[in-house]
Protein backbone atom coordinates (compact mmCIF):
# COMPACT_ATOMS: atom_id res chain seq x y z
CA UNK A 1 0.00 0.00 0.00
CA UNK A 2 2.96 2.30 0.41
CA UNK A 3 3.59 4.41 -2.84
CA UNK A 4 7.15 5.72 -3.58
CA UNK A 5 5.48 8.50 -5.46
CA UNK A 6 3.99 11.13 -2.54
CA UNK A 7 2.38 14.31 -3.96
CA UNK A 8 3.07 17.16 -1.56
CA UNK A 9 0.84 20.40 -2.44
CA UNK A 10 3.17 22.18 -0.76
CA UNK A 11 6.02 22.03 -3.00
CA UNK A 12 3.68 22.82 -5.70
CA UNK A 13 2.49 26.30 -4.35
CA UNK A 14 5.89 27.29 -3.50
CA UNK A 15 6.98 26.45 -7.05
CA UNK A 16 4.01 28.92 -8.02
CA UNK A 17 5.19 31.62 -6.44
CA UNK A 18 8.92 31.39 -6.91
CA UNK A 19 7.86 31.68 -10.89
CA UNK A 20 5.74 34.93 -10.58
CA UNK A 21 8.61 37.63 -10.22
CA UNK A 22 7.56 40.95 -11.87
CA UNK A 23 9.99 43.94 -11.82
CA UNK A 24 9.81 47.48 -12.57
CA UNK A 25 11.48 49.72 -14.81
CA UNK A 26 14.35 49.35 -12.94
CA UNK A 27 15.05 45.65 -12.57
CA UNK A 28 13.13 46.43 -8.87
CA UNK A 29 11.43 43.25 -7.44
CA UNK A 30 7.71 43.81 -6.99
CA UNK A 31 5.51 42.74 -4.32
CA UNK A 32 1.52 42.78 -3.34
CA UNK A 33 1.20 45.85 -1.34
CA UNK A 34 4.12 47.64 -2.81
CA UNK A 35 3.47 51.23 -3.83
CA UNK A 36 5.18 52.58 -7.33
CA UNK A 37 5.23 55.51 -9.39
CA UNK A 38 4.03 55.90 -12.48
CA UNK A 39 7.23 56.95 -15.25
CA UNK A 40 5.73 57.84 -18.19
CA UNK A 41 2.38 59.42 -19.49
CA UNK A 42 -0.24 56.31 -20.43
CA UNK A 43 -3.16 57.23 -22.34
CA UNK A 44 -6.34 55.62 -21.08
CA UNK A 45 -8.91 54.68 -23.80
CA UNK A 46 -12.10 56.23 -22.74
CA UNK A 47 -11.05 58.45 -20.23
CA UNK A 48 -10.27 62.74 -21.06
CA UNK A 49 -7.13 62.72 -20.09
CA UNK A 50 -3.85 60.40 -19.36
CA UNK A 51 -2.28 59.13 -16.23
CA UNK A 52 0.34 61.48 -15.80
CA UNK A 53 4.44 60.98 -14.88
CA UNK A 54 4.90 60.72 -11.32
CA UNK A 55 1.62 59.13 -10.25
CA UNK A 56 1.92 57.15 -6.91
CA UNK A 57 -0.20 53.81 -6.72
CA UNK A 58 -0.54 52.89 -3.59
CA UNK A 59 -1.18 48.92 -2.45
CA UNK A 60 -0.57 46.97 -5.99
CA UNK A 61 -1.45 43.30 -6.56
CA UNK A 62 0.36 41.53 -9.11
CA UNK A 63 -1.26 39.00 -11.03
CA UNK A 64 -0.41 37.28 -14.67
CA UNK A 65 -0.85 38.25 -17.84
CA UNK A 66 0.37 41.25 -20.33
CA UNK A 67 -0.67 43.82 -17.79
CA UNK A 68 0.67 42.37 -15.02
CA UNK A 69 -0.11 44.87 -12.21
CA UNK A 70 -3.79 45.41 -10.41
CA UNK A 71 -4.41 48.70 -8.57
CA UNK A 72 -6.88 51.52 -8.33
CA UNK A 73 -5.93 54.91 -9.44
CA UNK A 74 -7.02 57.80 -7.54
CA UNK A 75 -9.25 59.79 -10.09
CA UNK A 76 -9.42 56.74 -12.52
CA UNK A 77 -10.57 53.66 -10.37
CA UNK A 78 -9.34 50.14 -11.08
CA UNK A 79 -6.80 49.69 -13.67
CA UNK A 80 -4.50 47.32 -15.05
CA UNK A 81 -0.73 48.31 -15.63
CA UNK A 82 2.00 46.63 -16.68
CA UNK A 83 5.40 46.58 -15.09
CA UNK A 84 7.80 48.65 -17.22
CA UNK A 85 5.90 51.74 -17.23
CA UNK A 86 6.34 51.78 -13.39
CA UNK A 87 8.94 52.22 -10.64
CA UNK A 88 9.24 50.98 -7.16
CA UNK A 89 8.31 54.40 -4.31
Amino acid sequence: PDCGLEWNPIDEVEAIVEELQIRDANGALLANGDSVVVVKDLPVKGAPKSIKAGTKVKNIRLVEGDHNIDCKIEGFGSMALKSEFVRKA
